[in-house]
């Protein structure tokens, strides 16, 4: 078995198209030998700014020779027929197949196939052909180099070189005047110089004796040790940032940290501001005061270059630029300080939402009155939760969140404050985009958050109950304006809070821009699947989400949630999982019955006809779990309603192996199937055990 390595030599890559791209290489290059019969052992591929590259282990010589067979048309079949087959099956003439006798179908024509295996050099360089032709940049270049049939080699950025190793030697290969060699290229700086290698280990030492470091991780790692390690000599500790430290990586082959400083006068922006401005613009770590959390007015800068001064001119032009921008981000707040919010809500009317919801600012006044008629079920002052709401998109307008939206929400909070507004209305326009995701977090009444959580309740509903009321929904292919994540919100919001928000009512709540439209019971079920999504994110079985939600009426999603629960701790007691067959055997029965009967045996049973003792018990726990249930579900006490339908288990045992159903009374028969029915019907008080598995 042999190793093989490919370098694809270029100019400069993206950062954030390199893992993408190593990962594409990778996929195409093995699926592609794969598909070719050449079974290679594990791939491993990898990105720097310059170049992409890939190990494969355990390539064979060359694939398997394969015998194949054929079946053709009959013999004296349509002359089309037989030309087919010999095309497909590459003879030139009948005379290359045989003839199979069948004394049922008939004499028939057979191609036997002998394919002898072919080297693996040869199968490497057909499928680097097609992964270079063929790769799937976002985006590419054409240069002037064709490829074969006149076409324009297209690659993300000119493509110089190729490295094809196959166990030491070159691959022949050559695509649009690049031929396939063993010579690479260092850093383009710090020993750009050619050399030539022999293989992985000598590839991979090679590069980091010319100043590259080959694997991303490995950047990244040297990123953040160095990173923590200036700023402890500076006794300041690092903003954290995963993927400002993957970035750096993508823009470095031999990366090295330095710290730089600005005026301190910046720090009187708000710190969000500046950490962003330094991120976005140049690439930089902030710093922190390790007791205080205050912000520093220091900087981490990672550079491409090894300077002869120690990185002083490469420290001085960062911290130039850097202070250019900061002074940017200065000028914006201090301008949109100047502006009132009432003020910047107002311009919102100039900003179009959507074309059939009308402005933003529309959309704002929907918000408002739907947070103040919630704010009682959360706790919330309604007038506040009216106020914030009001509020809560201004910062839009606003000159800092025109330059940095992701500080949208947070810059209306900061506004806010400067203008003396309640804290829990300023908490609540920065609170209301929660949560972003599904690690973000949400809004906690515990937390003091009350007048946030209507706000944000309102704004996804209003987004919801929107887009359904113009049939804007989320396709399987698409969800362009992020219906599903706002539906998520809500149900996280909702759960985390335990609150009590029947989604039913709190939808014909939202002013509508369409009244005439009822939304409310697709939208719900939209809720019951993303519902199921979260749930089974976290464990729960999407039968038992099914077997609540088949009751009906079910808009109270702490409460479904609740009955899931306890409905999954049940059916893991002995009880429950024989009770689960016994109502399972009843449906069974009369699904069987009704559909012989041509008749629905959904009726109450005649008690003077019950004779059995076990038929009394059944009857008598019957009626006693109807009533239990229903007690216990009214005070919300799921676990006591399980508890009661454990009580059903032994009658309904003892019913099935002492009493037969199909009597030869039919006055009998016929009262025992309305007795099967009301065992479903005495279950369905807690959920549909028909929709369980098992």
């Amino acid at each position: 078995m042999s190793e093989l390595l490919i370098e694809l030599f270029s100019e400069e890559i993206p950062a954030r198209l390199q893992n993408r791209a190593a990962d594409d290489l990778r996929r195409l290059m093995v699926d592609g030998m794969k598909a070719r019969g050449l079974d290679v052992g594990e791939a491993e591929s990898f990105a720097t700014p310059r170049r992409l590259a890939l190990v494969v282990a355990d390539v064979p010589k060359k694939s398997p020779a394969i015998s194949d067979e054929r079946k053709g048309p009959r013999v004296g079949a349509p002359e089309k027929a037989i030309e087919g087959f010999l095309k497909a099956a590459g003879l030139k003439s009948v005379d290359e197949a045989e003839v199979v006798t069948d004394e049922k179908k008939g004499d028939y024509y057979v191609a036997r196939i002998e394919k002898p295996g072919r080297p693996a050099t040869e199968i490497i360089a057909e499928v680097l052909r097609e992964t270079i032709t063929a790769f799937p940049w976002a985006k590419s270049m054409r240069f002037n180099r064709v490829v074969d049939g006149g076409a324009e080699l297209r690659w993300i950025r000119p493509l110089h070189s190729i490295v094809c190793l196959l166990d030491g030697k070159v691959v022949p290969f050559e695509i649009a005047g690049i031929k396939s060699g063993n010579t690479t290229h260092g850093h383009r700086f710090l020993a750009n110089e050619p050399f030539k290698v022999t293989g992985v280990a000598d590839y991979q030492k090679g590069l980091k004796s010319h100043k590259v470091i080959l694997d991303a991780k490995s950047r990244a790692e040297t990123i953040n040790a160095e990173a923590h390690a200036l700023a402890k000599d500076a006794k300041l500790a690092l903003v954290e940032d995963e993927a400002l430290t993957a970035e750096n990586a993508g823009l470095t082959e031999w990366p090295i940290v330095m710290m730089g400083e600005f005026d301190k006068d910046f720090l009187k922006v708000p710190p969000e501001c500046l950490i962003t401005s330094m991120k976005a613009h140049q690439k930089c770590f902030s710093l922190r005061e390790p007791r205080s959390k205050k912000l520093a007015n220091k900087f981490i800068l990672v550079s491409n270059l090894k300077a002869k001064d120690g990185g002083k001119k490469i420290v001085a032009g960062n911290e130039k630029v850097i202070a250019a921008r900061l002074s940017d981000a200065r000028f914006f707040w201090e301008h949109d300080l100047q502006r009132p919010l009432d003020e910047m809500a107002s311009a919102l009317d100039g900003i179009t939402f959507h074309e059939k919801l009308g402005t933003q600012k529309q959309r704002v006044e929907r918000i408002a009155e739907l947070a103040f008629k919630i704010a009682g079920a959360v706790d919330a002052v309604p007038e506040d939760a009216r106020r914030a709401a009001q509020l809560c998109k201004a910062d839009l307008v606003s000159g800092m969140v025109g330059e940095f939206p992701e500080l949208q929400g947070l810059m209306g909070r900061y506004y806010a404050e400067a203008a003396g507004t309640k804290p829990e209305i300023a908490r609540a326009i920065e609170l209301h985009y929660k949560p972003k995701g599904p690690t973000d977090t949400v809004p906690l009444e515990s937390e003091g958050d009350s007048v946030a959580i209507a706000v944000a309740l309102a704004d996804k509903l209003d987004t919801l109950v929107g887009f359904w009321a113009i049939d804007e929904k989320p396709t399987g292919s698409g969800d362009p304006y992020q219906l599903r994540r706002a539906a998520l919100g809500v149900i996280r919001i909702v759960l985390e809070n335990d609150l009590r928000l029947p989604l039913l009512r709190v939808f014909g709540m939202v002013p509508s821009v369409h009244p005439d439209r009822n939304v409310a019971d697709d939208l719900l079920n939209f809720f019951a699947d993303r519902l199921k999504v979260h749930l089974r994110d976290k464990g729960a079985r999407y039968d038992l989400i099914d077997a609540v939600f088949s009751l009906g009426g079910q808009d109270d999603l702490a409460l479904i949630v609740k009955r899931v629960d306890a409905l999954g701790e049940f059916l893991q007691t002995d009880d429950g999982a024989n009770l689960l067959a016994g109502v399972k055997r009843a449906q069974n029965i009369l699904t069987i019955e009704e559909k012989k009967d041509k008749t629905s045996y959904a009726a109450t049973y005649d008690v003077a006809l019950l004779k059995d003792n076990e038929e009394l018990a059944l009857a008598a726990a019957i009626e006693s779990v109807k009533q239990d249930t229903v007690a216990a579900i009214n005070v919300e006490n799921f676990a006591g309603a399980m508890r009661a339908l454990a009580e059903l288990r032994a009658p309904v045992d003892a019913f099935f192996e002492k009493v037969t159903v199909n009597a030869e009374d039919p006055a009998l028969r016929r009262n025992r199937l309305h007795m099967l029915s009301e065992i479903r019907a005495a279950t369905l008080n807690v959920a549909d055990f028909t929709k369980i598995a098992g």
